[in-house]
């Protein structure tokens, strides 16, 4: 399908992949309705840090992916639907399965449903590499075994496994694209980098979790543009697609890069709470991305290196948007 005048629907909208999202498809001329979970502030989220012109042209939607009547009338008319909306933090499953898999599952079921009774074009369903679990070979293709280390990758599964029988039992034109790690600016201090930046911008003891865990990062542009890419391939329908570079770095390899690069030695110290049980931290992550090449023409251009660049220009003029040193699941 061409996403130049189509009429797209974005959920999940507000957060750091889905508010990328959004602008790049402005960009390419498409019609934007982003779907944002409403507050009683009506607080858009990272569409906040859009261009004033892309900011003005989406038009925006406060609600709950939860809410089946309303994702059913949000579907009607719309060409593609990019479903990214679900509650993302691994240890925040630990506290709160139950709201886990609420978002996840029934936010899904509702986006298929919808786009099955409104003959939706596409539907891109957004998956996560926590659902292989560690590595059990390297690099890791779509046929790895899954394995649900927590309840956040459990209800992932069950989600991914939701799209791949509405495709199948109702011809649903669902492609289900699977990040690895993605990262750049807008992102929250949930995430790895950013919680390592924050602290080591602010001067002082960084406090993080375990150095041996290895994942496969991505730059937030080339994640969006698998996104794109998905979404205008036929031959995408009914498949699980991997983004990533095909790279691992551990996290202590990580933190080395971004002290370099900062020109800083700082204490460091593992914070007990900051670590996963035992059973549930996955060790390795590490994308074979040769099917999002051969299926998509997709390959990663930005270099972690670059990526870190990009990421630290932005959150030095950000700073104030995050509590240094806090714990946030």
């Amino acid at each position: 399908m061409k996403l130049k005048g189509a009429p797209v629907l974005v959920t999940g909208a507000g957060g750091f992949i889905g508010s990328h999202l959004c602008e790049a498809l402005l960009d390419r001329g498409a019609q934007v309705t982003a779907l944002v979970r409403y507050t009683s502030r009506n607080h858009p989220g990272n569409l906040r840090f859009l261009p004033p012109a892309s900011f003005q042209a989406v038009e925006i939607v406060y609600g709950n992916i939860e809410d089946s009547d309303l994702v059913l009338n949000l579907a009607r008319g719309k060409s593609c639907i990019f479903h990214l909306a679900a509650l993302i933090g691994i240890p925040y499953s630990y506290q709160a399965p139950r709201s886990t898999f609420q978002a996840n599952l029934n936010g899904t079921l509702n986006i298929l449903e919808a786009a099955r009774k409104h003959g939706v074009e596409k539907v891109v369903q957004t998956s996560s590499s926590e659902v292989y679990g560690t590595a059990r070979y390297t690099p890791m293709d779509e046929s790895h075994p899954l394995q649900a280390q927590s309840p956040y990758a459990a209800s992932k599964i069950a989600a991914d496994k939701l799209a791949e029988s509405y495709h199948l039992a109702f011809q649903t034109p669902v492609a289900t694209i699977r990040p690895f790690n993605t990262y750049g600016p807008r992102q929250s201090a949930r995430a790895v980098i950013p919680t390592l930046l924050s602290q080591a911008l602010a001067g002082g003891t960084v406090r993080t979790g375990s150095l041996e865990p290895v994942r496969d990062l991505t730059e937030v542009s080339d994640t969006v543009e698998g996104f794109i890419r998905i979404a205008e391939c036929d031959a995408a329908i009914g498949q699980v697609i991997n983004i990533g570079t095909g790279h691992g770095i551990s996290i202590g390899g990580l933190m080395k890069l971004i002290f370099d690069k900062l020109g800083i030695d700082p204490h460091i110290e593992i914070d007990p709470q900051r670590i996963r049980p035992e059973n549930s931290e996955v060790m390795e992550l590490v994308c074979d991305n040769r099917k999002a090449v051969g299926t998509l023409g997709w390959k990663p251009s930005i270099s972690l290196e670059e990526g870190i660049d990009r990421t630290i220009e932005w959150m030095r003029g950000n700073l104030d948007l995050f509590r240094i040193g806090t714990y946030e699941v």
